[in-house]
């Protein structure tokens, strides 16, 4: 880390203090919508896990009987205003991670980069609880339950502030929320997620196959940690030749042209991009999180409390 770069992490903290400060002192300044909200998200950059945990969430929920709708900015997607995402949407539009919540997640999805907004129309829509996609600084949307997501290699870095360290908030944001949800080995008052993704499923056919017998591989991941990806394809076998790629990239054809035919793997977040594309030795790899069934129990608890106070329902 540049020395230079310290005082603008600690002006990044300190702006990020101020923000939050605001929000909590002038209830007006956020929206309360009339459902529960729980954010998902993290307080530092990279890839955590978030939206297999966000899939897991929708999944619990709707076991329990509520009616979920998940909200998200719609990341890296060019599209304006807010829109309902489908499983036929275009990822360039509203964004990769929206696109596979849509197809994978079974409940509304909403993208719109005034979230507070796009929580309204999940409302609309007959939603009676939201789940806000990485929306942990995104104080004009008020919030009930606050879940964080961290990488447990890579836990917090340096504990600095962006641009000097990976932090999007002060580290004792981290001891705040509701619940902490580490991918890996998980620190006191953690709890652990593992992901588990063991098939390749085919980008062309939707053949689904064993992960372990691909063999030596292209491995393809614009992911925010690409290396968790290519470590998790070596544990179960393969010869991985790595090919990173910026997080939510813009593929096209070209990018995965390589000099020779191997099966090429790639994420799932990869595949709703490249889809439209694919050729017949091209492959992705579905994940699910792994979570301990107490911290669905708890989350639970939590949400009956809010739906008492709030008069609400769940039907």
């Amino acid at each position: 880390m540049s020395r230079l770069l310290v005082p603008l992490g600690y002006m990044y903290c300190a702006l990020a203090v101020l923000r939050r400060t605001f929000y909590q002192r002038n209830r007006r300044a956020c929206v309360r919508i009339p459902v529960p909200v729980v954010i998902v998200g993290n307080v530092t950059v990279g890839g955590t896990g978030k939206t297999p945990l966000v899939l897991w969430l929708a999944g619990v929920l709707r076991e329990a009987g509520w009616h979920p709708g998940i909200v998200s900015r719609g990341y890296g997607g060019r599209g304006r205003g807010g829109r309902v995402v489908t499983a036929g949407s275009d990822a360039g539009v509203v964004g990769d991670e929206a696109l596979l919540l849509a197809r994978r997640g079974g409940v509304p999805v909403v993208v719109d980069r005034t979230r507070a907004r796009g929580a309204e129309r999940l409302v609309a829509l007959g939603c009676d609880v939201v789940v806000a996609d990485d929306g942990l600084q995104h104080y004009r949307l008020c919030r009930d339950i606050e879940i964080g997501v961290l990488d447990g290699e890579r836990r917090f870095g340096n504990a600095a502030c962006l641009p000097a360290g990976p932090l999007r908030e002060p580290l004792r944001r981290w001891a705040g929320l509701d619940f902490r949800v580490t991918q890996g080995a998980a620190g006191p008052g953690e709890w652990s997620m593992r992901l588990m993704g063991g098939t390749a499923c085919n980008l062309v056919s939707g053949a689904v196959r064993p992960l372990a017998g691909l063999g030596r591989v292209h491995a393809v991941a614009g992911i925010g940690n690409p290396g968790r990806f290519f470590a998790s394809l070596r544990a179960q076998g393969l010869e991985v030749v790595a090919h990173p790629f910026a997080d939510h990239h813009n593929y096209t054809k070209a990018d995965l042209q390589f000099s020779d035919d191997a099966p090429v793997v790639m994420t799932e977040k990869d595949a709703v991009k490249c889809a439209r594309f694919g050729r017949a030795h091209w492959w992705y790899v579905p994940v699910d999180a792994a979570v301990d069934a107490a911290l669905a129990g708890r989350i639970l608890a939590r949400l009956n409390q809010i739906k008492e106070q709030h008069g609400q329902t769940a039907t």
